[in-house]
């Protein structure tokens, strides 16, 4: 792959983005590992992944609902159509009416698996906010889990394996801090 010409492995950059589940999340440390310039894959990263996301607030769910009964697509459609209503439901008990432009915006940002400008902008839709706050929340959160991204994969580039073992301590730690936090607000 690093045989390939310059402007192929930033499209592939571009392509991996649009991915669902997969998203910027994976296209940024790719571009790490083909040693490409943080200044060019970084936008070209966070355009690619929000190409989707206006057509994704616009027509994904009306295309979930037609397809959830179809005999081969019902199954993924469905299943689909469930983490958006679940993940809409968790962002507005989790931030309330108030607190749900953040709240969005850091469920996109915080690079997790399914919590990706896909989720966020179908959560979004399944929770009835207007298009523009919508695409401004996940805007957002997709400049921070790029900043995040990059961040990590420059790291893991620079140190190797104590770099990702640093990082991956890191959230271990995040988890289990926000796990009391949360333990120690409900009481």
């Amino acid at each position: 792959m690093m045989s390939l010409p310059i402007i192929v492995k930033y499209l592939l950059i571009a392509l991996v983005s649009m991915v669902p589940i997969v998203e910027l999340r994976g296209a940024i440390p790719i571009a790490e590992g083909l040693g490409l310039n943080i200044f060019l894959y970084y936008p070209i990263a966070i355009i690619g992944n929000m190409l989707p996301v206006p057509f994704i607030y616009l027509f994904a769910r009306k295309l979930l609902e037609w397809g959830k009964n179809k005999k081969i697509i019902g199954g993924f459609f469905t299943w689909c159509l469930e983490k958006g209503e679940k993940g809409g439901k968790k962002l507005k008990d989790s931030a309330g009416k108030t607190g749900i432009f953040f709240a969005l915006l850091l469920f996109v940002g915080i690079p997790l698996p399914g919590t990706g400008a896909w989720t966020g902008t179908l959560a979004a839709s399944f929770l009835n906010l207007d298009f523009k706050t919508s695409i401004l929340a996940v805007t957002l959160g997709v400049l921070l889990a790029g900043i995040i991204m990059s961040l990590g994969s420059k790291i893991v580039s620079i140190l190797g394996w104590p770099g990702l073992i640093a990082i991956i301590a890191i959230i271990i730690l995040i988890f289990i801090i926000s796990f009391i936090i949360k333990k120690h607000t409900k009481h």
